[in-house]
């Protein structure tokens, strides 16, 4: 048989990666067709500070009572190549609730949901590129991509430059998760030091005592150090 080999250099997960089994119907079969923008795209629309509310970035605060589950900050900066913070940019996140479970039609697995908690917010950065989510350690679930297949625990982060088709996707892990190694979507990074950019850290700076545990995620956009971005 033959040997399949892998561009190790690559940093960003494939279009195509078998292990995957949603990629094989995914991913494109021709060559991509460029299209040139339009003037809509390239000029917006744009955020300002009015559109994102005053808890849009609490996502234990957006209904009338408590969310169950471990309460969390998460907070970093936003970076370039440089390591320049990225200022005024939108920062979207969203993720299951602690039992594993999307508030979404199609997650139909056997976990509760919770009526205090929709998973979703959202917050600009500040001048030093840094933005902070409060909300709850989301639990692992079943997606049924092979045999006994369980996601890592982890929040999906969109950022947003000023403009739509900058969007850029990422997902943050946390520390120790004995499901990495099992993960095809973690594994399909295949560059061990890439990978380790896409975990949190735990942080005892921005841990609330009594309150919440802080865990730390810097997203860098370009760069040897770059966060590896959904394609």
């Amino acid at each position: 048989m033959g040997r399949r080999v892998l561009d190790a250099d690559r940093v960003d997960p494939p279009y195509l990666y078998p292990d995957y089994v949603s990629t094989r119907l995914r991913a494109p079969k021709s060559p991509l067709v460029i299209l040139p923008h339009t003037l809509s795209e390239l000029s917006g629309p744009a955020f300002g500070d009015g559109t994102v509310g005053e808890l849009d970035h609490d996502l234990t605060q957006q209904h009338e009572g408590e969310p169950i589950g471990q309460r969390i900050i998460v907070s970093g900066r936003l970076l370039d190549s440089g390591g320049r913070p990225i200022r005024n940019q939108l920062v979207e996140v969203w993720q299951a609730n602690a039992a594993g479970r999307y508030v979404h039609k199609v997650d139909q697995h056997p976990a509760p949901l919770d009526p205090n908690f929709t998973g979703a917010g959202r917050c600009l950065t500040d001048d030093e590129g840094r933005y902070r989510f409060v909300t709850i350690k989301p639990g692992s679930y079943p997606w049924q991509n092979h045999d006994n297949a369980w996601r890592p625990a982890h929040i999906h982060f969109s950022v947003f430059g000023r403009a739509f088709t900058d969007r850029l996707v990422t997902q943050m892990y946390f520390p120790d998760d004995p499901l990495f190694d099992y993960d095809p979507i973690f594994q399909s990074v295949r560059d061990p030091d890439a990978r380790q950019r896409m975990v949190s850290s735990f942080d005892i700076g921005l841990t609330v005592p009594s309150w919440a545990q802080g865990y730390a995620f810097d997203i860098v956009v370009g760069g040897p150090a770059a966060t590896p971005l959904e394609e």
